[in-house]
């Protein structure tokens, strides 16, 4: 029996065809792929507000930091109104998916409390809302052309300017989406 290609730690890379107004353009970082579906957050996008805004909306006292600047990411278009917390240093936080040896996924308060006191992860992405897919969905679109994927690169993550990351995670895989075709099509 062929073992499932599960895509977790890796990059979904929007299609210029997508039309889809929640994932058209972006990249999203795939944090738990199996065989119930997958759950990801979208890297490239955010909403109107700051971490510093999020901390005061949740009453957590903060120290002067630059990442109270940092932008709140728009994750995807399930559960909006929930944050999570895309960070390298696994750390020991109350509920933490781990991705992989370097990078997790969590949602709970003491690593906001953390971050506000500037002893939280040094490279974190704060995100509302995430994007999920049901069992063999994912599959399904990728095999529709809706989708690229290739590993993640971290640097692409934290580093890279936002409005970068869509093209920079297609070169990864030597593809310039300028010369895409926007018409899909099954030889």
């Amino acid at each position: 029996m062929e073992k499932p290609n599960y895509l977790t730690n890796h990059f979904l890379i929007a299609m210029p065809a997508m039309k889809d107004p929640n994932f058209e353009q972006t990249v999203t970082y795939i944090c738990q792929h199996n065989h119930e579906g997958a759950l990801g957050i979208v890297i490239n996008r955010t909403i109107d507000l700051t971490v510093g805004d999020v901390l005061d909306q949740m009453k957590i006292a903060r120290e002067t930091s630059t990442k109270s600047e940092a932008p709140v990411h728009y994750g995807g278009p399930v559960q909006i109104e929930r944050g999570f917390i895309l960070h390298e240093d696994i750390g020991d936080w109350d509920s933490t998916l781990k991705i992989s040896n370097l990078t997790g996924l969590t949602t709970s308060r003491d690593i906001l409390e953390a971050m506000a006191n500037n002893s939280g992860p040094n490279r974190a992405l704060l995100a509302l809302g995430y994007a999920g897919w049901g069992a063999g969905q994912l599959e399904r679109e990728i095999s529709e052309n809706a989708w690229l994927n290739w590993p993640a690169d971290n640097d692409l993550i934290f580093a890279t300017p936002i409005e970068e990351r869509w093209s920079k995670a297609a070169s990864l895989l030597g593809v310039d989406l300028s010369l895409l075709s926007t018409d899909a099509g099954h030889a």
